[in-house]
């Protein structure tokens, strides 16, 4: 069976076609993802910029069509902090649903987190005697799952921690980034910024391992790796040292956009969010005190895809903090 899994992001549309493995996991037949910036100007005005909206919905049919031709039989689709937080919200998935047939299910943070945990205690070999600490940077939340000791979800025993913090790359870059490059004061109040919201999270970040997901992390990492082009194998699975995400993001801050956009490893169309993420995960590892971040290329969409196979028949806690 090719399961279709949608992951509609702030900054992202992402899609993943897996097909079930007899005696193993999913395996990948394609993955698609395009910056679309649904997120624009939600943050100031509450509700979906039309331009966005349009250029998110062709790009979700185009991802559907190409699903169906793989041979998806079914596709799922999870929406995120943008549409979370759009009054409009609601409309933009029934266009979605009248335009492609997917139903958009708008998710909560926590439920975003669960699926984050699905794929990465599925996708990488973790060391059940490991406290962990996954990150997921998106375009307007950031999500923060503590577990452990790893206990795999099969067992229905997994104790975990969840929460959801407003601080995204586009979120963070609209309220504070205005000028090309960024002046010092401005780096400075993305780092008081960040450091504030991660003060109200309510516990330590404290970790044995802390693992990094989705587009921001996967992108420092291929920055880092001076990848000409980007591959997900080689990035799934990389230790990348503290060191190396402080040099990267001491070079986003150092350069004004054009030449950004010109970096191997970097998407151009990420390059104008990329340091208010990159700073993100930076202040998140000084507050965990940790050395290195593991990166996993398989997030939200690959949650999706282990949850319809039925490995996340245990619902997720409640909200901690």
């Amino acid at each position: 069976m090719k399961i279709g899994a949608l992951d509609v992001g702030t900054n992202t549309v992402l899609m993943l076609v897996a097909e079930a493995a007899a005696g193993g996991g999913p395996r990948r037949v394609i993955d698609l993802a395009r910056v679309t910036r649904l997120g624009q100007g939600v943050d100031r005005n509450h509700r979906l910029d039309p331009q966005a909206a349009e250029r998110s919905l062709d790009a979700i049919a185009e991802f559907a069509e190409q699903a169906r031709a793989a041979g998806a039989e079914k596709i799922v689709a999870a929406g995120t902090a943008t549409l979370r937080d759009a009054a409009d919200g609601p409309d933009f998935i029934r266009r979605v649903r009248e335009r492609t047939g997917i139903d958009l299910e708008i998710v909560s943070g926590e439920t975003e987190a669960w699926l984050s945990y699905l794929a990465v205690l599925k996708g990488l070999r973790l060391d059940p005697s490991q406290c962990v600490l996954i990150i997921d940077i998106g375009g307007g939340s950031t999500e923060f799952i503590g577990a452990g000791p790893v206990e795999f979800i099969s067992a229905g025993s997994a104790k975990l921690k969840m929460t959801s913090l407003q601080i995204g790359s586009v979120r963070l870059t609209e309220r504070i980034i205005s000028h090309d490059p960024p002046t010092p004061r401005e780096a400075a109040d993305l780092r008081l910024a960040i450091d504030a919201e991660l003060a109200q999270l309510g516990w330590k970040l404290d970790t044995d391992l802390l693992v990094g997901i989705a587009g921001t992390v996967t992108t420092v990492c291929a920055v880092a790796l001076g990848m000409e082009t980007y591959d997900p194998d080689r990035v799934h699975g990389h230790v990348l040292a503290r060191s190396e995400v402080e040099r990267v993001l001491r070079l986003f801050g150092s350069m004004p956009l054009a030449e950004r956009r010109k970096l191997k490893g970097l998407d151009p169309a990420r390059a104008d969010v990329i340091l208010a993420g990159t700073a993100i995960l930076e202040r998140v590892m000084c507050e965990a005190g940790v050395e290195s971040v593991t990166v996993s290329d398989q997030g939200v969409r690959w949650g999706l895809v282990w949850r319809e196979l039925g490995a996340g028949a245990v619902q997720p806690p409640s909200k901690s903090s």
